[in-house]
């Protein structure tokens, strides 16, 4: 990160009322070092499940959320990576792009459930439902080995996010959300669609750029992630372009308004009230 845009990022999070570094992601060859990850192991294939040689409570005990990695990774101020080995859970491995399709299992799973086998988690309200909503998302495949996130001061010359996630609550959300129309000048700017955790700040935002369409993500709603993040905080996923717009624009919108300082005081009482000040 050049010199330039540390500049600009350090006056985008004051304004926006100390808000936290965002984390980038991109794809790479090369392994991170020092970094969190989860346990290696075996990811199982459609063909494994056909011929019913996966054990579920193996894979289930091994669990590991791509969003809890993302907290130790943001309490750390460290790297966090994911690959075809180091997937966490088969829901990460697939809206990261090492899996397709999703597995039967994990549609009932997901949904209904299968009777004296799994409870459903009930997220959608059948497997039709949950089959249909994994054919639309459809997963781009992980173009490189390496799914990576990193604090955005961490990425060096020659080295860039496809995706910056901020973490925030409501009040400074409300900047990003206003932020990412003032920038863009699309009154659809922000979406918020149905999905886990790592759907939203991956999947979902590089399924619109791939549609030709550079839209903002809020995520958070998932009940199973929701342990990971901090009470009442929410993801706001962002394509690369859209935030070197924020950092380079920030400063002729309504951020540097009266209004914006009538909602910074708002901002501070919250952090009061988590005793985060």
């Amino acid at each position: 990160m050049n010199s330039e845009e540390e500049k600009g990022l350090a006056g985008l999070l004051e304004a926006l009322g100390g808000a936290e570094e965002p984390m980038g992601m991109f794809y790479s060859d090369e392994e991170p070092q020092n970094a969190v990850t989860p346990k290696p192991g075996r990811l199982p294939s459609i063909e494994d499940e056909a011929r019913n040689e996966i054990d579920w409570q193996q894979l289930f005990s091994n669990f590991s959320c791509v969003l809890g990695m993302l907290w130790i990774a943001r309490k750390k101020r460290n790297a966090t990576y994911f690959d075809h080995e180091r997937f966490g859970c088969l829901g990460g491995a697939f809206f990261l792009g090492y899996l397709k399709p999703q597995f039967e299992f994990i549609v009932h799973y997901v949904s209904t459930g299968i009777p004296d086998i799994v409870e459903g988690e009930r997220y959608l309200s059948s497997p039709e439902t949950t089959r249909r909503f994994y054919q639309q998302i459809d997963p781009r495949p992980a173009p490189k080995r390496f799914c990576v996130f990193k604090p955005v001061t961490a990425f060096v010359e020659g080295e860039s996010p496809e995706l910056v996630i901020f973490f925030a609550r409501p009040e400074i959300l409300s900047g990003l959300h206003q932020l990412a129309v003032f920038v863009t000048d699309d009154f659809d700017a922000v979406a918020s669609p149905f999905g886990s955790g790592c759907a939203n700040i991956v999947t979902w935002p590089i399924k619109y750029l791939s549609e030709g369409r550079l839209r903002a993500v809020l995520g958070g709603w998932d009940p199973s992630e929701r342990p990971y993040l901090k009470p009442d905080e929410i993801t706001f996923a962002v394509p690369f372009e859209m935030y070197r717009r924020m950092l380079d624009r920030w400063q002729d919108s309504f951020l540097t308004a009266k209004a914006w300082q009538n909602v910074r005081k708002r901002i501070t009482r919250s952090r009061r009230a988590w005793g985060e000040e």
